[in-house]
């Protein structure tokens, strides 16, 4: 089948756009490249440099007619949406619309949206959490992404589109990069390889840093492909146990086999306490689960670091 995947230049969904081809689909790869790289389009996609928010999208899709939009691009920095609540909503609802509106007026037959079960359920008191936990969205970037699925649902129940939102958590792997708005596991590795020691951020009811659910990206891209084929609405992608970001510390330290001295600093804006995903959903229904453990995903993003240098 034929398939739009936007954000296609960036840490996941890159890989998901190769994982699409490899089994054998027409993808077409669409980014702005303000954060995402050509260094990370899979040979065998073609490329269009665009945003999500603009208006001629129309056009190219109805000259395309996609069968699926994998839906990946977004503003996905919390401290960032804190800042300019406008600018997020403007690329995480307005873009999504765009692409929602053209979609279904020009043949799609699936949507694939990417959202943050680290982010819409808020803090946890008893995590993991299930999809029917009531979110809580603490940031800007959470009530957005909150928003986008309800605008999924709307246009599933009022033009037939099926529709599948992936909530992941804190996804890490390869491609990831210490710089922009990088996830902790490819700041930690940047650090080890310049030795220069962390920062771990932590609320005075968690001395040992925020707890967070860590999902390799191969995980990730495992959940992408199964949501061509099955499921309907809103599906946890992640593997149900806590970390500790001081755990995560020394669990990245292991991985490398060197050591490095931290600190601590203040809880950042938007950030929250506890988050960990229950995916009992996506197991049934998707047929998914998490292949890679906390230490074996971190041994594969160590072995890619060195190898880059």
């Amino acid at each position: 089948m034929k398939i739009l995947v936007t954000g296609g230049a960036g840490f996941i969904a890159s890989h998901v756009a190769q994982a699409y081809l490899d089994a054998g689909h027409q993808v077409v790869v669409l980014d702005n490249l303000s954060s995402g790289t050509r260094d990370n389009l899979p040979p065998g996609a073609r490329f269009i440099q665009a945003d999500v928010r603009d208006p001629g999208l129309a056009e190219l899709l109805a000259a395309e007619r996609f069968a699926v939009i994998n839906h990946h691009a977004a503003q996905i920095s919390v401290p960032a949406s804190v800042q300019d609540p406008r600018f997020d909503a403007e690329v995480n609802l307005l873009g999504l619309i765009n692409l929602l509106q053209a979609g279904t007026a020009h043949g799609l037959e699936r949507f694939i949206f990417i959202s943050s079960g680290g982010a819409i359920y808020g803090d946890m008191d008893d995590p993991p959490a299930s999809e029917d936990l009531a979110p809580r969205p603490a940031s800007p970037y959470a009530v957005a992404k909150l928003a986008g699925e309800y605008y999924l649902d709307y246009f599933a129940q009022n033009f037939g589109l099926p529709t599948v939102t992936l909530r992941y958590a804190n996804v890490y792997g390869p491609r990831q990069v210490p710089h922009g708005e990088a996830g902790v596991v490819a700041i930690f590795m940047d650090c080890l390889m310049t030795g220069r020691p962390p920062v771990i951020y932590r609320h005075a009811e968690m001395p040992r840093g925020m707890a967070r659910d860590y999902v390799y990206v191969a995980d990730c891209v495992a959940a992408n492909l199964a949501a061509l084929e099955a499921g309907q609405g809103a599906y946890n992608i992640g593997t149900g146990v806590e970390t500790t970001t001081l755990e995560l510390w020394q669990t990245v330290q292991r991985a490398a086999g060197r050591e490095l001295d931290h600190s601590f600093g203040p809880v950042r804006a938007g950030d929250i306490k506890r988050s960990a995903l229950d995916a009992s959903r996506a197991a049934r229904e998707l047929g998914w689960r998490p292949a890679h453990d906390l230490a074996a995903g971190l041994a594969e993003t160590w072995a890619w670091r060195l190898a880059r240098g």
